[in-house]
């Protein structure tokens, strides 16, 4: 049986696919390990919602985030033809817009600021749509210093407009009505 633990990580180091060593606090170790806790957070969120339609589609973007990390992960797979990794495809861009727009059709029009909260299921959601923009951010940053396929900065950009429309759902499936910021006129 081959055991979790390989001790090759206890001096600050890891392996990327093709096996080059970086440090655990690189920028692309921290940009994939941040896509990988929105991971972990949509599957306690799958836990909470109240739409099986979200559950899929959750469920789907959970996948797709395991395409993401794996890119991260893989600096050099377009010259390692023995890695073959998947990469993100505009298709499922257009998919998360598709989606995008079809949540926001079933909530009211957006006309104050909200804040994150309502249903337990929305503020989960909301909780996945700021660690998508903090995935999103490190992705940026990796990008500017290293190649990086912008498809999955859109794509997590997506992702993060997408889970706030999906919150806004959410709380309408129970009823309950946006959080609207109260601004204190002074």
């Amino acid at each position: 049986m081959t055991k979790i633990y390989t001790k090759t990580g206890d001096k600050g180091e890891t392996s990327l696919f093709g096996g080059q060593r970086v440090p655990k606090y690189s920028l692309r170790i921290e940009a994939y390990g941040t896509v990988d806790e929105l991971n972990s957070f949509i599957g306690l969120t799958i836990t909470e919602v109240k739409s099986q339609d979200i559950k899929i589609l959750l469920e789907k973007i959970q996948n797709e985030l395991f395409v993401v990390c794996s890119n991260l992960a893989a600096p050099d797979a377009d010259k390692n033809d023995k890695l073959k990794i998947p990469s993100v495809e505009e298709e499922f861009i257009l998919e998360l817009e598709k989606s995008i727009d079809h949540f926001e059709e079933k909530v009211e029009p957006l006309k104050n600021f909200i804040l994150p909260g309502g249903s337990k299921s929305a503020a989960l959601l909301h909780v996945c749509r700021t660690i998508c923009r903090r995935a999103e951010r490190k992705v940026v940053e990796l990008s500017d210093k290293e190649k990086v396929d912008g498809k999955m900065i859109i794509a997590l950009n997506r992702i993060s407009d997408l889970f706030f429309v999906l919150a806004r759902y959410e709380n309408h499936l129970f009823g309950i009505p946006d959080v609207k910021w109260n601004i204190k006129n002074k």
